[in-house]
């Protein structure tokens, strides 16, 4: 055989290895038009220097050599204060300061941790300490505000306490999480990957129903986008939980319905401690409409592959988010969408089942390429923003995640009904 048709033979199975692999344009997402665009494309970003800081003179140690860590430097300012400097990966970006890191010292002592922002910034997160594995808010009088300066009060000794602006769910524990409490022993959960970060982590999906899964109305849950969104996260588990119960509810809903859940959207910015970007310096929730971000892009792809191989149609899109307050930011559009009257009879049915409980319902059409609007303008689907406030407590998020589940699986069986 000549060696140039060899090569030939190469190269036209290398071709059609590329084809398989969906590498053409071909097989890209159909992008989605908004009326106002968002500038996606790559930016740098700032990586903090992992280290352990030593402060000689009071004998005492900060450390952010862990997953979802963020402290950027730090000094002293007399024998018992300590200022961090706390800096986001890149600029311009949210208002929402994020810290984490571990402290020790030689002997138990009280250290004044003081927070310093760029210029622009302010405090924004309660702390958190983590001690023997359980999280606890520092009590306010522990909380010293001063013009624009926060400092944190906390006694420091032998055994490292975890101090953070949320719980810390690295990759790692929310990975932990759905396979011990989703995947399990429940053979109707499907652990699936939609593809990587820029980075190379995982995107896990969880495609979960019962029986056969074509010609199944599908549900699509989101969450992570943002890296420090813990409270929005937590209602998601609640939610998943509950839809994955093996009640008499979750058994017929799953029955009829296919639901795809993305535990973390954004691996890279997460276990960076990032307060908001990916690993590429860009809000995930700004790119679903050119998807320039691997991570919304191969979601997406996922996600539109799925639905066409098994002719199943997307009708609803929930992305869970945390914000200062609980709120669910709505689309206006809903005459002619897949569920037209989903958002009025799922408040109205939550509000029922929570004595006491208002929905804060923020109705607008999207106009910036999030997730939301993609749903109603890619998919003609509902779509919406499930905020849960930063310092809603945890049985408050566990029982509006619990019952706002089971409000949606009983209003969609009564639809697959008519």
């Amino acid at each position: 055989m000549k060696p140039e048709t060899n090569t030939l033979r190469i190269e036209f199975r290398q071709l059609l290895a590329l084809m398989a692999l969906g590498l053409f344009g071909c097989s890209a997402p159909k992008k989605v038009t908004f009326p106002e665009s968002v500038d996606t494309n790559d930016k740098i970003i700032s990586y903090q220097m992992k280290k352990t800081y030593e402060i000689e003179k009071m004998d005492v140690w900060v450390s952010n050599e862990f997953d979802a860590a963020r402290v950027n430097g730090l000094e002293q300012i007399n024998d018992s204060t300590i200022a961090l400097s706390i800096e986001p990966e890149n600029l311009p970006i949210n208002k929402s300061p994020y810290f984490a890191f571990r402290t020790w010292a030689k002997e138990s002592k009280t250290v004044y941790f003081r927070f310093t922002y760029p210029k622009g910034f302010k405090h924004r997160y309660n702390p958190k300490i983590n001690k023997d594995g359980a999280w606890q808010i520092v009590d306010s009088v522990n909380l010293i505000k001063e013009d624009s300066i926060t400092t944190l009060k906390i006694a420091v000794g032998q055994e490292p306490l975890l101090v953070a602006a949320q719980e810390i769910n690295s990759t790692a524990h929310v990975r932990n999480w759905y396979q011990d409490q989703i995947v399990g022993t429940n053979n109707f959960v499907r652990l699936k990957s939609a593809g990587n970060s820029g980075l190379g982590r995982n995107l896990p999906v969880l495609d979960i129903y019962n029986g056969d899964a074509k010609g199944k109305d599908i549900i699509v849950l989101l969450t992570r986008q943002h890296p420090p969104e813990v409270t929005g996260y937590f209602a998601f588990q609640s939610f998943l939980k509950t839809i994955v119960a093996k009640t008499d509810l979750s058994t017929a809903f799953l029955n009829k319905y296919r639901v795809l859940a993305f535990p973390i959207l954004n691996p890279d910015g997460v276990d960076l401690g990032h307060w908001r970007h990916n690993s590429h310096g860009v809000d995930t929730n700004r790119d679903w409409s050119l998807y320039k971000q691997p991570e919304v892009r191969n979601v997406v792809s996922f996600i539109t592959k799925t639905a066409k191989k098994d002719r199943g149609r997307i009708v609803l899109g929930l992305d869970f988010h945390s914000t200062y307050e609980d709120v669910f930011y709505t689309n206006k559009k809903r005459k002619g969408t897949t569920l037209p009257n989903f958002v009025e009879d799922w408040f109205a049915l939550l509000e029922q089942k929570i004595p006491g409980y208002k929905v804060n319902e923020a109705a607008g059409n999207s106009t910036k390429p999030v997730s939301k609007g993609w749903f109603l303008y890619g998919k003609n689907a509902t779509g919406i923003t499930y905020e849960i406030g930063d310092e809603t407590p945890k049985d408050r998020i566990q029982e509006i995640g619990t019952n706002s589940a089971n409000a949606m699986m009983e209003l969609l069986l009564k639809a697959s009904e008519k």
